[in-house]
């Protein structure tokens, strides 16, 4: 008896969904959550980081970025939070796809991490330039918040992720539990020697 075609791609339809699945996220709630967020970064460009510069001067590096001494540091913590904290996190919301939430956690993650230097560089800065703007303060407060969210949001699994991987791990272990001589096609009435 010969296996039905049909089953087969049947079968394959079912593995392709499950792997689509999985690579999915849901934010659920988060989504409004993290988009609020994203939209609060893209606020705080046009307020001040320093002194006259706000943070669409800081992340060109314009002449008000300069008079103000606005250093590396603070530069590359603009670009990481439109890059990752603004473009990704708007991607991986649109497209659902768990490798761009990791992406955008990571450049979050990284961003506040250059957000604690840039308000250092800023804090430390000398006599004749000014110290961190209110929108420095807010946007690097922002990519914290965001940094969480997305990390709560990769780390959470749906029920359906959770129920097709916990099938996947049963298919495994049934796998290596057969023997060699099991894994043959039998006969007909499944007794006989394999053909």
């Amino acid at each position: 008896m010969s296996p039905d075609p049909g089953f087969d791609d049947f079968k394959r339809d079912i593995d392709a969904a499950e792997k689509r699945v999985a690579r999915e996220i849901d934010p659920g709630p988060r989504a409004l959550v993290i988009a609020i967020l994203v939209f609060v970064l893209l606020v705080t460009l046009l307020l001040p980081h320093t002194g006259t510069a706000r943070g669409l001067d800081v992340l060109t590096g314009s002449q008000a970025a300069v008079d103000n001494g606005v250093i590396l540091p603070h530069r590359v913590f603009a670009i990481l939070l439109v890059v990752f904290g603004a473009g990704f996190s708007m991607v991986a919301l649109l497209t659902r796809r768990w490798a761009l939430a990791w992406i955008a956690l990571a450049g979050s993650t990284v961003a506040s991490f250059l957000g604690v230097l840039a308000l250092w560089t800023r804090q430390t800065a000398p006599e004749p330039y000014p110290g961190p703007g209110f929108g420095l303060i807010i946007a690097w407060l922002t990519a914290i918040v965001l940094s969480y969210h997305w990390a709560r949001v990769v780390a959470t699994r749906s029920a359906l992720q959770l129920a097709a991987e916990e099938d996947r791990r049963r298919a495994d272990a049934e796998g290596q539990n057969k023997g060699l001589l099991e894994t043959f096609i039998t006969d007909d009435d499944g007794d006989g020697p394999p053909k």
